[in-house]
């Protein structure tokens, strides 16, 4: 049992420490994780930071440079609609040069050139037959007195093609038409290639500043190329690039996010030099102790410049952990304590057990030995009252009659005091509470007992001070209670047996010494003298009879009472003791 108790326990403490080592590891994953987290968050915030301020530098000079190309596009825009204007003045002034030039040469041809409109050339033409075959020489006056010279100060409003209505200058009646196109073939080609060529110049004039426009864009995308050279810059301290109220912040959220609610105190220091850069603690002693400290570089990534490295520790990280590991530990504690106890409980059965058996063994004897005596007495006065000469004396018949009689009363208060035991044991005894008076109850006690004291040559000393000697309780039970005490200090001591028998009051209670001056007991035997069976072991001698029941019976009877028991003893010098009834 001791064994399997112990392995239990053992195998109990085993499983309690890993449950501890796996909450522990959980819990450093955890802090390992949210470490991890801060330090992400601290470096995309420091890249953000290099970035926001490369940003709006770049937005300023994005801001310039739109607004340049806007002027930029605006003026070439300007510059080339005054080209087409300057182009379309000169070519205005080349057709009427061409116009004039070819008027010229159409008058010194023909006679009496007419310039018509389209409408009245689409009516001659109708009736261009009759013309042709008409007979007699007829002014062109005479059929269109209405036309007019055409005006060469005006080409603009000039249609595609210029008619003409002159006669033949052969015979100078038959009238012709002459088509003049408004703009020739090559000025209509040189025109184009011209508005081409204005085209082409202005089309790349926009493409070019479109290109600076892509180069602006181009820079926004290479916008975090420059910020990582910013970032490798070696000349920017620490501290410029730690923004330790944030830190804080983090810290916290990420930690919380992981389920850790545990007080934390933490710093940032560098990782070049042995210098604190920011400091915060839980208590007012700052104690980083390696069990309870965690370490990460701030910018692990970082080659060119001091990383930093971010200390947090958790002093109360021993006690966070038991307390998550409390239902494990009281149920383990409290399966090991029912198994202590059942335990205990058990050994406890198996000692009480083998004590009674013991102590019942020591009573048959002593049983043995009380009963053998008296049994012995009368077997010899028996046979002594069959001899003839025996029953012819009358006084050695008396005697032995005597002794029959005094043997059979002993043998029966032995019976009766097992069985006084016994009832008491089942709760079985009747006891007539009355009112006792314990000085008059101790001195008839004493008379019935004068010839054994006598014997042993007993001195007795009766100090009865109770002014109040009345107790509720059954008077023959309380005389066997006394008369066990006396007898105990009566036997129990080596020479002239020295009692002192006392009652005082104390309050409403009634107090009943008795004390000798004998053998005593040690502080091993006190313990156990209410026993049932159990006697002082005094070596091989039986000089002191009894069954171990007298004690035991004193002490229950004074519980019936309501009262209580102490006894008082040293070894030879004697033992005391004390009895307090309710009176």
């Amino acid at each position: 049992m001791t064994v399997a108790l112990l392995g239990v326990f053992v195998m109990q403490l085993y499983y309690i420490r890993e449950a501890y080592n796996l909450k522990s590891q959980l819990f450093d994953e955890q802090v390992s994780q949210a470490l991890s987290a801060v330090v992400n968050k601290v470096q995309k915030r420091n890249v953000y930071t290099f970035f926001q301020k490369n940003n709006d530098q770049q937005k300023q000079k994005r801001y310039q440079d739109e607004r340049k190309r806007a002027l930029d596009l605006i003026e070439a825009q300007q510059k080339y609609q005054f080209h087409v204007q300057q182009n379309q003045i000169r070519r205005e002034k080349e057709i009427e040069s061409y116009l004039n030039e070819q008027d010229n040469i159409i008058r010194s041809t023909f006679l009496r050139p007419l310039i018509i409109t389209e409408k009245d050339y689409l009516k001659l033409v109708a009736f261009d037959a009759k013309i042709k075959t008409s007979q007699g020489s007829i002014a062109p006056s005479m059929f269109y007195p209405n036309l007019k010279t055409f005006n060469l100060a005006s080409p603009k409003d000039l249609p595609d093609t210029i008619r003409y209505l002159a006669l033949d200058p052969q015979d100078g009646i038959t009238p012709r038409f002459i088509s003049l196109p408004k703009i020739s073939d090559v000025l209509r080609a040189k025109f184009k290639m011209e508005d081409l060529i204005a085209k082409r110049n202005f089309d790349k004039k926009i493409a070019l500043i479109n290109l600076d426009s892509v180069k602006t864009v181009n820079s926004t995308i290479n916008q975090l190329e420059d910020v990582a050279k910013e970032i490798r810059e070696k000349d920017i301290p620490l501290q410029q690039r730690v923004n330790v109220r944030s830190l804080g912040g983090l810290l916290k959220s990420e930690l919380l996010n992981h389920n850790i609610t545990q007080p934390y105190q933490y710093k940032v220091a560098s990782a070049l030099k042995d210098s604190v850069l920011f400091l915060q603690v839980f208590k007012e002693k700052a104690d980083f102790l390696p069990t309870n400290t965690y370490k990460t570089k701030l910018f692990g990534n970082d080659l060119f410049r001091d990383p930093g490295i971010l200390y947090v520790s958790f002093p109360n990280k021993n006690s966070a952990i038991l307390t998550n590991l409390g239902v494990t530990v009281a149920s383990s504690v409290g399966l090991l304590l029912v198994l202590i106890f059942i335990f205990a409980y058990t050994l406890y059965a198996i000692l009480k057990q083998k004590k009674v058996s013991e102590m019942k063994n020591d009573f048959i004897n002593n049983m043995t030995h009380e009963f053998k005596t008296p049994v012995a007495t009368i077997m010899i006065a028996s046979e002594a009252l069959k001899d003839p000469e025996v029953t012819e004396d009358k006084n050695r018949i008396k005697r032995l009659a005597g002794i029959i009689y005094d043997e059979n009363v002993r043998l029966g208060n032995h019976i009766e005091r097992v069985l006084s035991i016994a009832r008491l044991e089942k709760n079985e005894l009747k006891m007539e509470k009355v009112a006792v008076d314990m000085n008059e109850l101790i001195t008839i006690v004493l008379d019935s007992m004068s010839l054994q004291l006598q014997k042993r040559n007993a001195s007795v000393h009766v100090y009865t001070e109770a002014e109040n000697a009345v107790v509720m309780g059954d008077e023959m039970h309380l005389s066997n209670v006394i008369y066990n005490l006396v007898d105990n200090a009566n036997k129990y001591s080596k020479d002239d047996p020295d009692i002192t028998i006392s009652t005082r009051n104390i309050g409403h209670s009634l107090v009943l010494e008795i004390a000798d001056k004998g053998i005593g007991m040690s502080k091993e035997h006190t313990k156990r003298i209410f026993d049932q069976f159990y006697r002082v072991p005094t070596g091989n001698l039986h000089d002191v009879k009894g069954f171990g029941l007298g004690l035991n019976y004193v002490q229950d009877i004074v519980k019936q009472l309501n009262g209580s028991i102490k006894v008082k003893t040293e070894k030879d010098k004697g033992t005391t003791f004390e009895i307090n009834l309710p009176s």
